[in-house]
């Protein structure tokens, strides 16, 4: 919920400071007092527009902190993790939204001190708190939320989840038959080119990696002579007659015949020239195999050469590297093999896909029937609400329609709308197209009480939802502002005092000032200034010895409620 909001040098608002409790807060006071900028100002800093316009005349800027309580982070947690912000780190259940707007109408968002973009603040305003009256565009008047309103009403999360996990089986199984589809179509239409090009690869039997192979044996058998030569004269140097052999076995006879005398001291060096002796010999044999190989293989320069022009000349015609011929064989055959014999994995896909789209349909066709269920439900409870409300003559539906097969989604197959009509034999339509100002702030209250139970935000807050009633539908409004108030936290503008003395909290909104500078001030109500407040609500300017009766009177009937 919203527990404090702190406001510096938005258009007359000097400085304030706001703490909010649970249940119903009213904020009262005379038209132009600012108590449409306390909501402009929070609308910042929920992710509202920004405007140079806020800022105070004489400041540079405006800051708006709204800070909230939370014994449960569910409502916020995906979108703080979705935008990188650790949700367990929030500090005791606080989480603090600011904005700074400066005079050139430049704006900063933070969220705990970190920067975040407006649209963080959007998104998390949006799952703290709802404004009617101000944002016409957003909660109950958004006929995209309105599933979401019914399907929280009929409480079936499970069942919107399980249409959701199949609704993705079924998109990745039509994605898969569509691609072999696709493949299958297109090798059918190269058949005759993939026929000519596989025989061409079966033909030249292309193996990975011998390209290079063979370009290491050309290079090689081009420089054969210099090769042959390099190594006979190293293996003259190692086994000639003066070579390395010769000089290591001439060292060991003449270490042999002082060993005796030298006791343990050359055995190390006659090790060493034994090691030495056979390396040697390895070397040499090495060399002698090698020289023997190339000479062998001298005469196949030709056959290399033939063989890796015909490597190149077919991956040049089929843009490849000549090592990558291989594989684009493996792929053409596969291409091939579906067209004559990959019907059968078509047919599969085919199957899987048909059996998830059943899955689906049978899904969302139950929760259609639950939502069906839930919206008549839903319509009895909003009824039941609009005749204290002076609404007696209208009507309230949930209409569902079956959206075709294109517009289908992880939420079902309907479409789902909150509609009302005024007056009997008129057709049903949007809220917001249908109902006046003061008839839509009232069937939005009927239709937030009747949600009540299932509404997932913390807060609602309403701006002069009483606007033109008064008497006893003021006095319904306020009873229900009340009843939400005992699940929620509500806040609401008013200028009712059938409606002010509702309010477990109520705030007085004033401006004051010499003239040239005008400040707009909040001060948090005791008993008998409530009771003075809703007396000046009840008489105006002069305030009466009855208004005062009148206001004890409202007061004490709201207490005993």
């Amino acid at each position: 919920m919203l527990s404090a909001l702190s406001i510096r040098d938005v258009v007359l608002i000097d400085r304030l400071d706001l703490s909010f409790k649970r249940g119903l807060s009213v904020l009262t006071g005379e038209t132009g007092a600012g108590k449409s900028i306390l909501l402009d100002a929070l609308g910042l800093a929920l992710g509202a527009r920004a405007d140079s316009g806020l800022v105070r005349s004489d400041a540079a800027q405006a800051t708006v902190t709204a800070t909230f309580e939370f014994q449960d982070l569910a409502p916020v947690r995906g979108v703080l993790e979705q935008v990188g912000l650790d949700a367990d780190a929030v500090r005791d259940g606080l989480l603090l939204l600011r904005r700074v707007v400066s005079a050139d109408g430049r704006s900063r968002a933070f969220v705990d001190d970190q920067p975040v973009s407006v649209g963080t603040l959007r998104r998390l305003g949006d799952a703290l708190v709802e404004i009617q009256g101000q944002f016409d565009a957003h909660g109950l008047l958004d006929p995209a939320s309105h599933r979401q309103f019914l399907d929280d009403f009929a409480k079936h999360h499970d069942l919107v989840r399980q249409v959701s996990a199949a609704f993705s089986e079924w998109i990745e199984a039509r994605d898969a038959y569509g691609r072999a589809q696709d493949n299958a179509d297109q090798a059918r239409e190269q058949e005759d080119h993939l026929r000519h090009a596989v025989d061409e690869l079966n033909h030249l039997d292309p193996k990975p990696g011998e390209a290079a192979e063979l370009a290491s044996t050309r290079d090689i058998l081009a420089n054969a002579g210099q090769v042959i030569e390099g190594m006979s004269q190293a293996q003259e140097a190692v086994s000639g007659d003066d070579g390395a052999e010769a000089r290591v076995a001439s060292a060991q006879r003449l270490l042999d015949r002082v060993s005796d005398r030298a006791g343990d001291r050359l055995a190390g060096a006659l090790a060493a020239l034994d090691r030495a002796a056979a390396e040697l010999q390895e070397a040499e044999s090495a060399l002698s195999t090698l020289a023997q190989d190339i000479e062998a293989d001298s005469t196949r320069l030709e056959e290399v050469d033939d063989r890796l022009h015909a490597l190149r000349a077919v991956a040049r015609k089929h843009g490849v590297e000549p090592d990558d011929l291989a594989s684009l064989h493996g792929e053409m055959s596969g291409r091939l093999e579906a067209i004559n014999g990959g019907g059968g994995a078509l047919a599969e896909l085919k199957a899987a896909m048909e059996a998830a789209e059943k899955r689906y349909v049978a899904l969302s066709e139950t929760l259609s029937a639950s939502r069906g269920e839930a919206a008549a439900r839903l319509d009895a409870e909003v009824m039941a609400e609009l005749p204290p409300l002076r609404l007696e003559k209208a009507r309230f539906a949930t209409t569902l329609e079956r959206l075709d097969q294109n517009h289908w989604s992880e939420h079902g197959i309907d479409r789902i709308a909150f509609q009302v009509t005024t007056n009997p034999g008129t057709p049903f339509g949007a809220l917001n197209r249908i109902a006046s100002g003061g008839e839509l702030s009232r069937f939005l209250l009927a239709l937030r009480v009747a949600l009540a139970a299932a509404n997932p935000l913390p807060t609602l807050i309403f701006d002069e939802v009483d606007a033109g009633v008064g008497g006893a539908v003021a006095a319904a409004v306020g009873e229900r502002l009340q009843k939400l108030g005992a699940r929620l936290q509500v806040l609401v503008v008013t200028h009712s005092p059938q409606v002010a003395a509702k309010g477990a909290a109520h705030w007085r909104i004033a401006k004051s000032g010499d003239g040239a500078r005008m400040a707009t001030t909040a001060t948090a109500l005791d008993a008998a200034e409530r009771q003075e407040e809703i007396a000046r609500m009840l008489s105006g300017e002069v305030i009466t010895k009855e208004a005062r009766a009148a206001a004890a009177s409202l007061l004490q009937a709201s207490a005993g409620v």
